[in-house]
């Protein structure tokens, strides 16, 4: 610990992202939610004309052409949409924007079990938090957000670890019980289940909706995320951007992230493949004693049969295979597992199948 470190920087405890390979190492992933598909061919068209003398300027600040691309998929105006570097800065812009710091402010309430940036940046910007405990299925309890007693709502849906989705009808249900609050909904996985809480923007001012393109547009390696809510809303987000950093988004990534975007049925494809394979492999899983709920997102979440999850995550890695061990209350008993390939899952299968029978 270092004596120069301020008493934030000594106390504060850093989300921990996924294990990355070593260079050179040989790895099956499965560990970090990536796509296991590539880019539209076209992303490698526009790298290809990228002009060296182009990068001696500035980006565009607000990522115009991108949220052009955006909001004619996504069925919005550009006005409503905003980029960041990942989704991760937009929902830290989004924490410093709209949730109230300080002891005597309202908390912001998000499930005990969800993405685990949620704390961290509320330590890090101290706002008040309270966790709101899943159920025992580790749905969302809905009722429990609908209080009216935060300072606003954070979630995920589809929620993560969890892989499980929530009703629009409960997402709406908790709008309508903040009024006076944001709710932020982080959709980071929405690709992969279908449903999008978009469809409420015309009826709720206070919803704002997180995307990325690192798991449905295969661009994980890219860092680009964007939010979707009412112009006051995006409004806020920028100044806090300006306030920190006017260029998020480099000149290069807005051209790639613009041309993938526009590849929608290139992404769609992929997402359909995707939802096959896990689909394929949970009633794999299931049919070996496996505990796997019904997953709308592009990884597992599953309890093993016969040995303990740290000890199946540990063969597994032994055996070149990674993937996500939560050593945490209630689900330390669970794996969190990408989907990848066919070729990848069935080789995760063969190494189950190996663990379980002592090879």
């Amino acid at each position: 610990m270092s004596r120069f470190w301020n008493e934030k920087t000594r106390n504060i405890e850093p989300y921990v992202a996924g294990e990355q390979p070593k260079p050179g190492q040989k790895i099956i992933k499965l560990n970090t939610n990536e796509n296991p598909y590539p880019a539209s061919p076209k992303v490698r068209e526009v790298l290809s004309e990228v002009e060296i003398g182009s990068l001696a300027r500035y980006p565009e600040t607000s990522s115009l052409v991108v949220r052009n691309e955006l909001a004619k998929v996504l069925d919005v105006t550009p006005e409503q949409v905003f980029c960041g570097n990942g989704s991760d800065e937009v929902l830290a812009f989004s924490f410093q924007a709209f949730f109230e710091s300080g002891e005597s402010a309202a908390p912001l309430l998000v499930p005990d079990i969800s993405y685990s940036f949620y704390p961290v940046y509320a330590e890090l910007y101290s706002i008040p938090l309270r966790k709101i405990p899943l159920k025992d299925d580790f749905s969302i309890d809905v009722d429990a957000f609908c209080e009216g007693n935060g300072g606003g709502v954070a979630f995920a849906n589809p929620n993560a670890p969890t892989s499980l989705l929530m009703d629009l009808s409960d997402v709406e249900k908790i709008l309508s019980s903040n009024p006076d609050h944001v709710v932020l909904v982080d959709e980071a996985y929405a690709a992969f289940s279908g449903v999008t809480a978009r469809t409420l923007l015309p009826k709720y001012k206070n919803l704002l909706v997180t995307g990325t393109l690192s798991k449905s547009h295969s661009l994980a390696g890219l860092r680009l995320g964007f939010a979707v809510g009412d112009p006051e809303l995006i409004e806020g987000l920028t100044r806090i951007r300006d306030s920190f950093n006017s260029y998020p988004v480099d000149a290069i990534a807005q051209k790639v992230a613009a041309v993938a975007i526009s590849e929608n049925d290139w992404v769609m494809e992929n997402v359909r493949k995707i939802c096959s394979t896990r689909d394929r492999i949970a009633e794999e899983l299931r049919a070996r004693g496996w505990v796997v709920p019904e997953s709308k997102t592009n990884f597992l979440f599953a309890k093993p049969s016969g040995l303990t999850a740290e000890a199946i995550y540990t063969n597994l890695r032994g055996k070149g295979i990674l993937v996500r061990y939560f050593n945490k209350p209630r689900i330390s008993e669970y794996l969190r597992i990408t989907i990848g390939t066919d070729e990848e899952m069935d080789a995760l299968l063969k190494a189950v199948d190996e663990i379980a029978g002592g090879n």
